[in-house]
Parts: structure tokens; sequence; C-alpha cells
């Protein structure tokens, strides 16, 4: 795996956010979308206990580049 090929993910309990860093084309729509969750300049810079589990969804599938996805734990 090449370093900038990486796949993380992160989860508030119900639901899985997933990652892939090579997709990603750093639009910012996930910042600007939920900045609670969304954090660049932190690491995790993703922390999905911060928001709502529909809010997450709502922004990753607001992802142009597919680098995030989800899934729902139960």
């Amino acid at each position: 795996m090449e370093p900038k090929d990486i796949t993380k993910e992160y989860t508030n309990g119900d639901v899985t956010i997933v990652w892939q860093s090579a997709k990603c084309t750093h639009s910012g729509n996930c910042v600007r979308n939920n900045p609670e969750v969304f954090k660049p300049k932190e690491k995790p810079w993703i922390t999905p206990e911060n928001s709502e589990t529909e809010k997450i969804i709502e922004t990753v599938k607001k992802c142009p580049s597919g680098a995030l996805t989800y899934y729902k734990n139960n």
C-alpha cells in the first residue's frame, strides 16, 4: 500500500465513516457541511461522536470524490 492510499474508519457507535485518502480531492465539502466532525488540522481529523448520525450521513453523501462513505453499525 502506498503511503497516500490509506483507508481509515471512524465511528460514533451508530454509523461508521470510511475515509479513503487516495480518492480525496480536498473539496472541503465535509468541513463546510459538518465542521463539528471534520477537522483537517486535528488528529484524528474525523470525530463522529461530535454530531448526530443523520447529519453525518447527509455530509458523507455530499463528498464528490467518493473518498468518504459510511455504513450503519446495526
